[in-house]
């Protein structure tokens, strides 16, 4: 078994998969993304190392709560950054019929890195939801707010299609940066070709996490940027549904509904 460099745990996750979940926090992230809630989680050599079994474990101790249609999400920072740990965590999850789910940046696939893939083709047998967060559509723009380019996140959605694991999108809205409605629209349009999408969720940007980036003495480079109307995220997330489907229309031999 391959131990986790884990930063938390959380016994009662409710916004991290359906249901009610226990919800493991790995260390370590290659993003830099501006609006990051957990700056902390950034170093690779960080958190403590824990076992697939004391995960479990502490699962177990409150396992009535999770039956619900809960389970266990794994987030972090970037939990790909540790796929053995997660296949061996997720093979005992399995073993007592436990609903996995990998939240994730999906910055660490790779298309040409044949050892990664076959490890990532053993956990996708292993994971039942996969919740993608697409920081922008726009290259350009999605390197400004993350330091990394998303060519790898986008062919990560379309393998997750190929393996027909369940994916949620996740896209955060932050004024002038991300809530452009042609970049909206590109996205909805983007994604609306995937027969396994599920849900997508648009989250409105706060600065809560100002006092967070004072207190470790890193620089906060949205400080200016007010919080996100959260009644403008409604429209926003509108745009993005008319982009997945205008897309959907296109391919009706994906998508046009069932003859009954």
């Amino acid at each position: 078994m391959t131990n986790g460099r884990i930063h938390s745990l959380e016994s009662f996750g409710t916004v991290d998969g359906p249901g009610t979940r226990f919800v493991v926090f790995v260390q370590g992230c290659p993003m830099r993304c501006a609006y990051c809630h957990n700056p902390d989680t950034w170093p690779m050599n960080g958190g403590t190392e824990m076992t697939p079994e004391e995960i479990i474990e502490q699962y177990e101790r409150n396992k009535p709560f999770y039956q619900n249609g809960g389970g266990l999400t794994v987030t972090g920072g970037e939990p790909l950054m540790q796929v053995d740990f997660l296949i061996d965590l997720f093979t005992l999850a399995k073993k007592d019929n436990i609903h996995t789910c990998i939240d994730t940046s999906g910055i660490a696939y790779k298309p040409d890195n044949t050892a990664l893939i076959g490890k990532l083709d053993k956990l996708m047998e292993l994971t039942d939801l996969v919740m993608l967060d697409i920081k922008h559509i726009d290259p350009d723009k999605h390197k400004w707010l993350t330091e990394q380019p998303n060519d790898g996140i986008l062919a990560f959605c379309k393998y997750l299609n190929d393996k027909q694991v369940d994916m949620w999108i996740r896209h955060v809205v932050v004024p002038g940066i991300t809530d452009d409605d042609k970049y909206l629209f590109d996205l909805g349009y983007f994604i609306g070709q995937f027969t396994n999408l599920k849900a997508l969720d648009v989250l409105p940007y706060h600065d809560m996490a100002k006092p967070k980036y004072e207190k470790l003495g890193m620089d906060y480079k949205l400080k200016d940027v007010p919080p996100m109307d959260k009644k403008k995220v409604i429209e926003k997330k509108k745009v993005i549904l008319d982009g997945i489907r205008k897309r959907r229309a296109e391919l009706p031999e994906l998508f046009a509904p069932k003859e009954s």
